[in-house]
């Protein structure tokens, strides 16, 4: 189910499929609505139908229990990954002693006894639609150079896995291995409406994917270099107080702002001005990152002077960051 377009791998994995099934018979479904009303793909509302008669089973209660202590849905589908398919036994090297007891075993029998592997090869149509609408859409992209000039070179696989099913409202992104994995629904329409296709809006995917890949590669950067940041974390960045309660560390704050800005900056220069110009209002109105504008133009500056030498890694512009972004935005909101 592979096919590498570029430097981003788009495929289908029934590890994932599983655990968004799995997740589907939980209380996810319903709490999603509750959060956002929205309307779904067919194959999820399917799916829920399907699995509802197992709710009580001990792998659905094993991903209930997480979700009701807080754990983040990025664990439980990293946990899918680690398994073997089909015998869904745990790979070599991978830790997940923090999972609950025996639920690799519970997965293997909730696939066995709903008849799963049945479902999806009636369902085979609608994944296959999604599948090929992803591929389409990267076919045209290329991150691995981007991200490279923003951060250092970028040594893992990128992959994107459309889902089609649970959760349909959010991204997921986690690192594997070698891997950068981003797991994403197709678009969210207004209201009701289905969601839209993924190549009738490929900006959207960017930004998607983008946004993962970045998120997990700035942020494992930054600890991995955790004694080089004390400079640049002692003095505050200029955010509202609705990010700041949303992004409560120095770290969180300036690994969504650079990555939001680094989207930005794609979108204007592989998309269109008017695909990056909505993305930074878009931004603006759902997080409260005001500063995302002059964010931008502190980018912009940095890969032009990151190409000209001045700068041999994002480590060393760390400490002038905070100064630049508050200039920047005296500037941008003139």
């Amino acid at each position: 189910m592979d096919s590498n377009h570029h430097d981003v791998t788009v495929r289908l994995d029934d590890r994932i499929r599983l655990m968004a099934a799995v997740l589907a018979a939980t209380t996810w479904p319903e709490r999603a609505q509750q959060r956002r009303p929205h309307g779904t793909h067919a194959h999820a509302r399917a799916t829920v139908r399907f699995l509802a008669e197992h709710r009580a089973h001990p792998a659905v209660q094993a991903l209930q229990g997480l979700l009701d202590e807080g754990a983040p849905l990025e664990a439980a589908f990293a946990y899918a990954l680690s398994l073997s398919w089909p015998g869904l036994e745990p790979l070599p090297g991978v830790d997940m002693r923090w999972a609950p007891p025996h639920w690799a075993a519970q997965l293997r029998a909730f696939y066995e006894q709903t008849g799963l592997g049945a479902w999806w090869q009636a369902e085979d149509a609608a994944w296959q639609n999604a599948l090929h609408q992803a591929r389409r859409v990267f076919a045209r992209a290329a991150f691995r150079p981007f991200l490279g000039r923003i951060i250092e070179a970028v040594p893992e696989h990128l992959v994107f896995i459309p889902s089609i099913s649970q959760p349909t409202d959010q991204d997921i992104g986690l690192r594997l291995g070698s891997a950068l994995v981003c797991i994403a629904p197709p678009r969210l329409a207004w209201g009701d409406s289905p969601p839209w296709p993924y190549d009738e809006d490929p900006a959207h995917v960017y930004r998607a994917a983008l946004t993962q890949y970045g998120r997990v590669l700035l942020l494992g950067y930054l600890r991995a270099h955790a004694d080089r940041l004390a400079a640049a974390a002692a003095v505050p960045l200029p955010l509202s107080d609705q990010f700041r309660a949303m992004y409560p560390s120095w770290e969180e704050q300036f690994s969504v702002l650079f990555v939001a800005a680094a989207v930005a900056v794609y979108l204007e220069d592989h998309v269109s001005k008017k695909e990056a110009d909505a993305y930074v209002l878009m931004t603006h109105k759902a997080h409260g990152m005001t500063v995302l504008p002059g964010a931008v133009s502190v980018l912009r500056r940095y890969l032009n002077e990151r190409d000209a030498g001045r700068y041999a890694t994002l480590l060393d512009f760390l400490p002038v960051f905070p100064k630049q972004l508050r200039v920047a935005n005296r500037i941008v909101s003139l």
